[in-house]
């Protein structure tokens, strides 16, 4: 019995101590290695802080290369890279999903170096990030209509991109912003038609057809514009407004003979057809 007790003692004190070894490593990861930044970087000259920066790029490691491009730029603000620096960490904050960070970085490269080399990049990577924003993680892996989703930063990237174009029409990124710009316009324009279709289930179809009228008007040669004419001719006759329901059907068999000729779900993945069936778009 002795025996079995002093067992059961040494058990519960071995037990003990492992728990407060373990407290303690937890404590010491919380607490980090207790080495600060500084000490981290003693010793690095600029060139480090380069290289390191685009290490931890290539490898996926945004956070921690937003980290060295700050230290950076805080450590060395004359030295002749400094420019490159401030878009390098634009582009960080970009990739690390920082939207805000990376378009306020971006407006301080611009305001900073008017005159540099890449200034026509700063207005392009502001476009980009609005042309990014608010894609989820599902959106990337289960592709979704988003001519259904809120639009809201759709109109600035378009004004990103404009404004790119308007500035430096010879730059390399113009017809990468030309190319976003149509898409981005043919998403506006489908998103209306989307709210027109709205409108035509419940019944008001004056509604639907201000809509659709907005589709011609701003975005005439978009892949929406067949889509528009059926709006406004089914609306119209709803409406008993027959001269004009004729007019739209007129112009739709003048123009598309064979129907729309972009589909609506052509190429549709399976998993946009889940995601159509199961209705989370709609």
């Amino acid at each position: 019995m002795h025996t079995i007790l002093i067992k059961f003692l040494t058990a519960c004190c071995l037990i003990l101590s492992l728990t407060v070894l373990t407290g303690c490593e937890t404590l010491q990861s919380l607490a980090g290695s207790g080495t600060t930044d500084e000490e981290t970087y003693t010793g690095w000259n600029a060139d480090k802080f380069k290289t390191e920066a685009k290490t931890t790029m290539e490898a996926g490691s945004y956070d921690k290369a937003i980290k060295l491009y700050e230290a950076l730029e805080s450590r060395y603000p004359f030295d002749n890279s400094a420019p490159q620096t401030l878009i390098d960490s634009a582009y960080a904050y970009y990739k690390n999903n920082d939207a805000e960070a990376a378009i306020s970085t971006a407006d301080r490269f611009i305001k900073t170096y008017p005159r540099d080399n890449h200034i026509d990049y700063a207005y392009y990577l502001k476009g980009l990030v609005n042309y990014n924003r608010g894609i989820t993680f599902v959106d990337r892996f289960l592709p979704t209509d988003t001519s259904q989703r809120d639009q809201i930063y759709a109109n600035d990237a378009l004004e990103n991109f404009a404004e790119l174009m308007r500035r430096y029409p010879k730059s390399h990124y113009v017809a990468d912003a030309q190319q976003r710009t149509v898409a981005i316009k043919n998403n506006l324009a489908m998103h209306e038609i989307h709210i027109a279709r709205y409108y035509m289930k419940r019944k008001a179809y004056i509604a639907a057809v201000n809509r659709a009228k907005v589709v011609m008007e701003k975005y005439p040669r978009s892949i929406a514009l067949p889509f528009t004419l059926e709006i406004l001719q089914d609306a119209y006759t709803q409406l008993g407004m027959t001269d004009l329901a004729n007019d739209a059907k007129r112009i739709y068999v003048q123009n598309y003979p064979n129907g729309a000729p972009v589909k609506e779900n052509s190429g549709d993945t399976m998993s946009h057809q889940v995601w159509d069936f199961i209705g989370l778009d709609k």
